[in-house]
């Protein structure tokens, strides 16, 4: 995805639900939270941990995703979310978090593995951010800008999320229940590494080809990371 370094005047705080309007929203001076979770429908430890990230919706200055993965499709049911693609991802980021192998639930926050997620109260506290974000919708149409207070390699992805799905698992180890799932990555879309000048904006577009639905309401995330350690330095949500 090419990048190309502008001033995005326009952008501004504001938020207007219309879809034939514009929205924007602007991160502030700390970082926001990233929270991961891999799961699946077939796990029957996984209900509580999708539970936990359901309740994160109560906390608008987190980004939480989930990522389904389908190495538990052969074993009884197979998740309709579950993709190989979000399996190599679990995969590829153990680098990153630390784990040495993949499993479910895995909670991963601000892209350190968390097995102790059931315990945590509070996401850990917010630190000040060299990095901030713009995020600007027009039409079907996401524009981020990012700007670094210092130079640096910076990498990103893109993430849509919806909220209010759910599934009568007929077969498998959670046979007879009806699991609800927020926060539930629909596409996810990388961007390239870049060279980040100290004040100079780079500007992102991102296209989802995700079709809005009144039904399960969506967020569009921007996560941005450290392209040298992949961890997260800053992340953005448009819920418009």
């Amino acid at each position: 995805m090419p990048l190309r370094v502008t001033l995005l005047a326009a952008l501004a705080a504001v938020a207007l639900p219309a879809l034939g309007q514009t929205c924007a929203r602007t991160t502030g001076t700390q970082i926001t939270p990233v929270v991961e979770l891999y799961t699946s429908e077939g796990c029957s430890s996984c209900p509580p941990a999708d539970r936990w990230l359901s309740a994160l919706k109560a906390d608008p200055g987190t980004v939480a995703l989930a990522f389904h993965v389908d190495y538990w499709d052969s074993l009884g049911w197979t998740d309709r979310f579950a993709s190989a693609a979000n399996t190599q991802r679990q995969t590829r980021q153990q680098a990153v978090n630390g784990s040495r192998y993949n499993y479910t639930p895995q909670v991963v926050v601000n892209g350190m593995d968390r097995k102790d997620w059931p315990g945590i109260a509070a996401l850990p506290a917010r630190e000040t951010s060299v990095v901030q974000i713009s995020l600007m919708r027009s039409g079907a149409q996401v524009t981020a800008m990012v700007q670094s207070n210092a130079s640096t390699r910076l990498a990103a992805y893109w993430a849509v999320t919806e909220d209010g799905h759910s599934t009568a698992v007929k077969a498998g180890e959670n046979a007879g229940t009806v699991l609800k799932h927020d926060h539930l990555v629909r596409e996810w879309q990388a961007v390239p590494s870049w060279a980040a000048s100290a004040g100079v904006p780079a500007t992102l577009q991102f296209h989802p080809s995700t079709a809005v639905d009144a039904a399960h309401p969506r967020q569009v995330n921007l996560v941005v990371v450290n392209a040298d350690t992949g961890r997260p330095v800053q992340a953005l949500k448009l819920g418009c």
